[in-house]
């Protein structure tokens, strides 16, 4: 025979839980995901890189705008698809509307501005390969 009660029998006692407060809902969102650090990181990296280029007055600045660009491009376009990823998963959830409306706006933002980067870069390679 086992020790264990039946939920319905007399003497059984919900204890509540100590980590939820009144009214509020844990959902155990308190720290960045890694992957959101990860692009934080690339994200200013490239941006510091692109202005270091930017103050470098070389013949080489071209190409290395070029590739700058390209590595902005592929960071936005990272941070596009975690933004879509994101929003699929918080419009899952209840009550989570508004927190995938923002994701959404910010995910789309990443989306204009990795097109735009992809589009500067190709301009560029065309700058930089011209030839007199």
């Amino acid at each position: 025979m086992t020790d264990r009660r039946s939920r319905y029998e007399t003497g059984w006692e919900e204890t509540p839980d100590d980590d939820a407060s009144e009214g509020r809902v844990r959902t155990g969102r308190g720290l960045p995901s890694p992957g959101l650090i990860f692009l934080a990181i690339a994200v200013i990296g490239s941006v510091l890189y692109m202005a270091f280029v930017i103050s470098v007055r070389d013949s080489s600045q071209i190409p290395l705008m070029a590739s700058g660009a390209v590595v902005l491009a592929l960071v936005f376009g990272a941070a596009a698809a975690y933004g879509l990823r994101a929003t699929l998963r918080a419009g899952l959830e209840d009550g989570q509307g508004g927190r995938a409306m923002l994701i959404a706006l910010v995910g789309g933002i990443a989306a204009m501005a990795a097109a735009g980067f992809a589009a500067g870069a190709i301009i560029l390679f065309q700058i930089g390969s011209w030839k007199p």
